[in-house]
This record gives C-alpha cells, sequence and structure tokens, in this order.
C-alpha cells in the first residue's frame, strides 16, 4: 500500500517531461508520448492472436529474453554450486580468493575481443558476456550463505548421522538461501544489461541490435523506445523474481518473526 501511495511521482515526472519536451522541441529528446507511440509502431501494434506482438518484437525481443535467461541459469548454476562448495571449505577458499578478486574485477566488455577470438561469433558470444558478469554475485552470496549457516545446526546433523551431502541438500543449502536468492535477484539485472551489451557488439538480432540499428539511423524516438523497454522488462523480470522468492522463502520470514 505505501508504494501505491508513493506511485503519484510516477505520473507527475511523466507529465514534466512532456512539458519540457514539447517546450524545447528537441529532436533528441523527444516528449514521452511520442517514445510510447513509437514503442506501439515497433512492437506492440500486432494482431491480438500474437497477443499484440509485431514481426520485429517476435524477431527481437523474443530472442533476447531467450539469450538473456539462458546466460542467467547457467552462470546461476556454477555459481550456486561452486559458492557452497567454497564457501563450506575455508582451505579452498583461500586457494581461489585471489583468483576471485581478480576476476570479479574485471568488466566483463572487457573480455569481448577474447570471447570474439574464442567462439567466432554467434550465441556463444552472448552467453559467455552473460555468464562472465553475472556469476560473481551468485557466488559470492552463495559463498557468504553457506560460510555463515549456524554450527549448531551442522553440529546436529552430525550427531544424527546425515552424510556430508545431505548435509548439504538438508542444512546449508536452506539456510544459505536468503543470500543466494539475494545474489540471484542482483544477478537477474546484470544479465539484462549485459544481454544488451553483447548484443550490440555481436548479434544480428534482439533488443541491443535494434538499439543500434536506431542510433545508426539516427531514429532518436526509437531509442528511447528501446532504453524505455528494457526498463519495463528489468521492472517486470524483477517483480516476477520477487513474488517468486517470497513463496520460496515463506518458511524464512516466519522462522525469523517474532512470537
Amino acid at each position: 500500500m505505501k508504494s501505491l501511495a508513493r506511485s503519484w511521482v510516477i505520473p507527475v515526472v511523466i507529465v514534466f517531461w512532456e512539458l519540457v519536451a514539447r517546450r524545447l522541441e528537441n529532436r533528441d529528446f523527444p516528449p514521452p508520448t511520442t517514445i510510447v507511440s513509437r514503442m506501439y509502431e515497433l512492437w506492440f501494434s500486432g494482431p491480438a492472436a500474437r497477443l499484440f506482438l509485431t514481426d520485429d518484437a517476435l524477431a527481437n525481443i523474443l530472442p533476447s529474453l531467450g539469450r538473456m535467461f539462458s546466460g542467467w541459469i547457467l552462470a546461476s548454476l556454477i555459481g550456486v554450486v561452486l559458492g557452497v562448495l567454497l564457501g563450506r571449505s575455508r582451505v579452498a577458499t583461500d586457494y581461489v580468493s585471489v583468483l576471485i578478486e581478480f576476476g570479479r574485477a574485471v568488466p566483463p566488455p572487457l573480455l569481448l575481443p577474447l570471447f570474439i577470438v574464442l567462439f567466432q561469433a554467434g550465441l556463444r558470444i552472448q552467453l559467455a558476456v552473460i555468464v562472465s558478469g553475472v556469476i560473481w554475485p551468485v557466488l559470492l552470496n552463495s559463498m557468504d550463505g553457506a560460510r555463515s549457516v549456524d554450527r549448531t545446526y551442522t553440529e546436529t546433523a552430525t550427531v544424527f548421522g546425515l552424510s556430508r551431502v545431505q548435509r548439504l541438500g538438508r542444512i546449508v543449502i536452506p539456510a544459505a538461501s536468503p543470500k543466494i536468492f539475494a545474489g540471484l535477484r542482483l544477478s537477474l539485472s546484470l544479465a539484462l544489461i549485459l544481454m544488451v551489451i553483447s548484443e550490440v557488439f555481436g548479434s544480428t538480432d534482439g533488443i541491443g541490435y535494434q538499439l543500434l540499428t536506431a542510433q545508426r539511423s539516427f531514429d532518436t524516438p526509437a531509442v528511447w523506445a528501446t532504453i524505455a523497454l528494457l526498463g519495463m522488462l528489468g521492472f517486470i523480470v524483477n517483480a516476477l523474481f520477487v513474488v517468486a522468492e517470497r513463496r520460496v522463502l515463506v518458511w524464512h520470514r516466519q522462522a525469523t518473526q517474532t512470537p
């Protein structure tokens, strides 16, 4: 309810933007109505049978989402598995901590020339760019979550004779899941950004490619429309993830609530 009460700011900003843009009459700063009209023309003026999606939407938005989620899922699986294992082994963490700090410090876009040499072109480059940036929040949060599990839980599991695999599955991962989900949520936003970057430099379709095409053709409303589309997608994806997170971690909220 509080968030809805504060949402009045959004229409105020949009109206202010509209008035200022029309006053300036600058083609590089179009009003929101022009941007929305261009968005409708590009992506949402299709037939009802296709949920009003145009050919451009099907040819660019859906492949982009496919690349984003593929890279995010791959990075999440690798990050969670390695993070939990490293978090439970101080010796292993000491050996690889320098490599982790070095890897997370390298901006993923700077690795594009290397990926082009290794993978030539296509989907593998795009997935490599996404994974190389997305994996770090998942890995580090998973390590932190696995490392901070209360020793009472693990000692109790040992007393009951649970194997190491059983302790990981029944004790460590559930206890670390709040921090793991925090890393997954952060990495999802990064996946959207890196998806666009990978498509700008190494794709012939997708939202990033459309953004580059609009820029090269000096179609400023299309550039703003693409940016607005990315903002909408980021908001929707994050909202859906929050809903899923609340459902999965409902037990954690109940356990932490004060009686």
